[in-house]
């Protein structure tokens, strides 16, 4: 019994570091191309609150939250906030350009060609998937479907204010 005991508060202890620790990781360590060649890093993000969004043009709730994804843009962009939009490896790319170019999308937008940042980010296969990062680099909250954007902007503002 007293083992099974020993088991379960161990259990139960990693559990809670686990669930602690998946907000306050760091953001892997990726690079990104725009698709107009632009380059980009999590080093280079740093000092900025940045969402990295993961969305695809097949995906019916990414279309969904887009509009809203370039208003929280031009909402916070000059108070340092920056958007990485990542078209799935999936997405062809001539119809990633053609929505970034109908919709004027104003944030960077890059196509994952091999998968290997939604594989940096924890193998991210659900579209929409948002991670909100602060500006030391720290991962601070991860949305799998549309976020909630009053909770989304009280987070970014809490975050530019640090």
């Amino acid at each position: 019994m007293k083992l099974k005991h020993t088991l379960m508060i161990l259990a139960l202890g990693a559990a809670a570091t686990l669930s602690g620790c998946a907000f306050t990781d760091a953001a892997p360590a990726v690079s990104y191309t725009s698709l107009s060649g632009q380059q980009a890093s999590t080093d280079s993000l740093k000092g900025k609150v940045v969402l990295v969004n993961f969305w695809a043009t097949s995906c019916s709730g990414c279309m969904a939250e887009m509009p809203r994804m370039v208003e929280t843009h031009q909402k916070y962009a000059k108070q340092g906030y920056e958007m990485v939009a990542v078209a799935m490896s999936y997405d062809p790319l001539n119809y990633v350009q053609a929505y970034v170019n109908d919709k004027k999308l104003p944030f960077f937008v890059t196509l994952d060609k091999d998968g290997s940042i939604a594989k940096a980010y924890g193998e991210i296969q659900l579209t929409p998937t948002s991670i909100l990062i602060d500006k030391q680099g720290n991962i601070v909250k991860r949305y799998v479907g549309e976020p909630d954007f009053k909770e989304l902007h009280q987070l970014i503002e809490q975050q530019l204010k640090v």
